[in-house]
């Protein structure tokens, strides 16, 4: 028996940001970081929060949110008595508040609204059950996996995302990508999680390019915002895979951008789950021809199985590239030496990541070592 459960009411496109004055009255505790403090961004939404009890606003959240931050965040929502806990920024605060909520509510404080309003699009935070926190001692991202985890409300407004920079357009939306072709190829796919993830990657083959070159283009904004939901709302129910797996270790280690991470990765991911090399005479495996019916429908030559998965990739990589994304790991800043010194940590992290288990394909150490290979030449 299949399940699909969508809990996060979703509020979108144009105005959406106008749901704020319905909580008049209450006690608010806003979690963001210094920048949407210092760009002003915060102002968009504190102008929508007049009458409020008490606005309170926690603006230490830092990439890769730490332990130590999540505590220090709770204390804050207690010492300011918050009711309702409205998450601004990208992936790194929405997870902090999502990890903060979790605690508090775990601890006795009762029942917190939480409310997510990205302001990337691409980590579909807003609407899942994962948050990925880092433990800097062991140097080490772990996935948070609680149905409490869950945002009551989602707020998807593009005025927020249209002056995100190309880089940061870049990196979310292969992170959108990535997260669709995994639910797409889950071991876990079912008919619900299979029309959002197609659809999330329908809109971002249109749209990311343009929005990349175009940021002040509202359509092609609220696309890949739309896309950036539909894609979380897949894997939260049907779970990532490897490509996943290693992008957390990748970024644990060497403080990568998870969507960049994910971009590195994707190509060779899809080639490793597509299994093709071992396929001739043989029915191509699912995940081919799930990858070859995307390609088909974005307008790629698909005369066979085969020729699909490959132009899908091509595309890929013609994408980064136009993306000024990078291919490896050293255009990626990171050093021979210190991927030689952490590849035997790396591999071990992306075994035991809780991704690596929905992945399509069966995957061991030297599986792992073998993706590893396309992005770190000459090792």
């Amino acid at each position: 028996m299949n399940r699909f459960k969508i809990r996060t009411e979703v509020r979108f496109n144009k105005n959406a940001l106008d749901t704020l004055y319905e909580f008049k009255g209450m006690s608010a505790v806003i979690i963001t970081d210094k920048f949407m403090v210092s760009s002003g961004m915060i102002n968009k939404i504190l102008n929508k929060m007049e009458g409020y009890k008490n606005i309170a606003v926690y603006d230490k959240i830092t990439p890769d949110p730490t332990t130590t931050l999540i505590a220090d965040g709770l204390k804050f929502i207690m010492e300011n008595k918050g009711e309702i806990v409205i998450a601004l920024g990208g992936g790194s605060a929405i997870d902090a508040a999502k990890a903060i909520v979790l605690m508090g509510e775990r601890s006795g404080m009762g029942d917190l609204k939480l409310i997510a309003i990205p302001t990337t699009s691409g980590t579909g935070s807003e609407v899942t059950k994962f948050a990925v926190v880092t433990d800097p001692d062991e140097e080490r991202k772990f996935p948070l996996v609680d149905e409490d985890l869950i945002p009551d409300m989602a707020i998807l407004d593009p005025e927020l995302v249209a002056t995100a920079p190309p880089s940061v357009t870049a990196d979310t939306g292969m992170d959108v990508i990535t997260h669709a072709f995994e639910a797409l190829v889950s071991i876990h796919n079912n008919d619900a999680s299979d029309a959002l993830a197609e659809k999330a990657l329908l809109l971002s083959f249109k749209y990311l390019p343009f929005a990349f070159k175009h940021g002040d283009d509202t359509k092609a904004r609220e696309k890949m915002h739309s896309a950036s939901c539909l894609a979380g709302m897949a894997f939260n129910e049907v779970g990532l895979g490897i490509n996943h797996g290693i992008a957390h270790a990748l970024g644990a280690k060497f403080h990568i951008p998870h969507g960049r991470a994910n971009a590195l990765l994707l190509p060779h991911v899809i080639r490793f789950n597509a299994h093709l090399r071992d396929c001739f005479g043989n029915e191509p495996t699912q995940a081919a021809k799930r990858y070859a019916d995307i390609a088909r429908k974005i307008g790629l030559p698909h005369d066979n199985v085969r020729i699909a998965v490959e132009s899908l990739i091509e595309e890929i990589m013609h994408m980064m590239r136009r993306m000024d994304l990078p291919a490896t790991l050293w255009e990626a800043g990171v050093t021979k030496e210190q991927f030689v010194a952490e590849k035997a940590d790396v591999i071990k992290s992306a075994m035991a990541d809780i991704c690596t288990p929905s992945n399509p394909r069966e995957v061991d150490e030297a599986g792992i070592e073998r993706i590893l290979s396309h992005i770190a030449p000459d090792i």
